[in-house]
Protein backbone atom coordinates (compact mmCIF):
# COMPACT_ATOMS: atom_id res chain seq x y z
CA UNK A 1 0.00 0.00 0.00
CA UNK A 2 0.72 3.32 -1.23
CA UNK A 3 1.07 6.40 1.28
CA UNK A 4 -0.66 8.78 -0.42
CA UNK A 5 -0.16 12.34 1.37
CA UNK A 6 2.74 13.79 2.73
CA UNK A 7 3.95 13.34 6.72
CA UNK A 8 4.86 16.48 8.35
CA UNK A 9 7.80 16.97 10.17
CA UNK A 10 5.47 16.95 13.35
CA UNK A 11 3.57 13.96 12.60
CA UNK A 12 7.02 11.95 11.83
CA UNK A 13 8.74 12.97 14.99
CA UNK A 14 5.51 12.15 16.96
CA UNK A 15 5.48 8.90 15.40
CA UNK A 16 9.24 8.22 16.26
CA UNK A 17 8.79 9.62 19.66
CA UNK A 18 8.21 5.97 20.79
CA UNK A 19 11.62 4.80 18.94
CA UNK A 20 14.01 5.66 21.83
CA UNK A 21 16.09 2.97 23.02
CA UNK A 22 15.62 2.06 26.82
CA UNK A 23 18.29 0.38 28.92
CA UNK A 24 17.84 -3.34 30.30
CA UNK A 25 16.86 -4.03 33.11
CA UNK A 26 18.83 -6.52 35.51
CA UNK A 27 19.01 -8.71 38.21
CA UNK A 28 21.28 -9.38 40.50
CA UNK A 29 22.78 -13.27 40.52
CA UNK A 30 21.95 -14.29 44.47
CA UNK A 31 24.72 -17.13 43.86
CA UNK A 32 27.66 -15.28 42.45
CA UNK A 33 26.44 -11.58 42.14
CA UNK A 34 26.40 -11.15 38.79
CA UNK A 35 24.16 -8.95 36.98
CA UNK A 36 21.60 -11.19 34.55
CA UNK A 37 18.44 -10.76 32.76
CA UNK A 38 15.35 -10.86 35.06
CA UNK A 39 13.72 -14.67 35.45
CA UNK A 40 16.73 -15.99 33.03
CA UNK A 41 19.54 -18.16 34.89
CA UNK A 42 22.79 -16.48 35.08
CA UNK A 43 25.44 -16.73 32.19
CA UNK A 44 28.45 -16.62 34.91
CA UNK A 45 27.29 -19.71 36.93
CA UNK A 46 24.34 -21.15 35.11
CA UNK A 47 21.76 -21.00 38.69
CA UNK A 48 18.19 -19.84 38.71
CA UNK A 49 16.53 -18.88 41.96
CA UNK A 50 18.89 -20.74 43.76
CA UNK A 51 19.26 -24.00 41.97
CA UNK A 52 21.63 -24.94 39.54
CA UNK A 53 19.76 -25.23 35.60
CA UNK A 54 22.88 -25.48 33.78
CA UNK A 55 26.60 -26.66 35.35
CA UNK A 56 28.61 -24.10 33.28
CA UNK A 57 31.91 -25.46 34.41
CA UNK A 58 31.63 -28.26 32.37
CA UNK A 59 30.14 -25.90 29.61
CA UNK A 60 33.73 -24.03 30.30
CA UNK A 61 35.70 -26.96 29.98
CA UNK A 62 34.33 -28.28 26.71
CA UNK A 63 34.61 -25.21 25.16
CA UNK A 64 38.48 -24.87 26.03
CA UNK A 65 38.56 -28.81 24.41
CA UNK A 66 36.66 -27.62 21.24
CA UNK A 67 39.00 -24.47 21.14
CA UNK A 68 42.00 -27.30 21.60
CA UNK A 69 40.81 -29.17 18.90
CA UNK A 70 40.60 -26.51 16.52
CA UNK A 71 43.63 -25.13 17.65
CA UNK A 72 45.64 -28.58 16.43
CA UNK A 73 43.65 -28.53 13.15
CA UNK A 74 44.67 -25.27 12.28
CA UNK A 75 48.47 -26.41 13.18
CA UNK A 76 48.17 -29.29 11.63
CA UNK A 77 46.52 -27.51 8.11
CA UNK A 78 49.35 -24.56 8.42
CA UNK A 79 52.34 -26.69 9.22
CA UNK A 80 53.23 -24.86 12.57
CA UNK A 81 54.11 -27.80 15.07
CA UNK A 82 56.74 -25.96 16.69
CA UNK A 83 53.95 -23.50 18.64
CA UNK A 84 52.51 -24.62 21.41
CA UNK A 85 49.64 -23.44 24.42
CA UNK A 86 48.20 -20.84 22.23
CA UNK A 87 45.37 -18.49 23.99
CA UNK A 88 42.14 -19.06 22.44
CA UNK A 89 42.46 -15.96 20.84
CA UNK A 90 45.71 -16.31 19.37
CA UNK A 91 44.10 -19.72 18.51
CA UNK A 92 41.17 -17.49 16.66
CA UNK A 93 43.53 -15.16 14.83
CA UNK A 94 46.14 -18.10 13.32
CA UNK A 95 42.54 -19.07 12.01
CA UNK A 96 41.48 -15.87 10.17
CA UNK A 97 45.08 -15.52 8.92
CA UNK A 98 44.83 -19.15 7.18
CA UNK A 99 42.00 -18.12 5.63
CA UNK A 100 42.98 -15.10 4.32
CA UNK A 101 45.52 -17.24 2.97
CA UNK A 102 43.20 -19.46 1.36
CA UNK A 103 41.44 -16.34 -0.30
CA UNK A 104 44.62 -15.12 -1.67
CA UNK A 105 45.27 -18.58 -3.13
CA UNK A 106 41.75 -18.90 -4.73
CA UNK A 107 42.19 -15.17 -6.38
CA UNK A 108 46.09 -16.25 -7.86
CA UNK A 109 43.99 -19.58 -9.44
CA UNK A 110 41.23 -17.10 -10.72
CA UNK A 111 43.72 -14.93 -12.37
CA UNK A 112 46.32 -17.65 -13.72
CA UNK A 113 43.21 -19.23 -15.55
Amino acid sequence: MVIRMRHTRAHTANRRSHHALKAPTLAVCSNCGAKHRPHHMCLDCGFYKGRMVVDMSAKKKAREERLQAKKEAIQAQTGDYGQTDLAPVEAEKVEEKVEKVEVKEEKKKKEAK
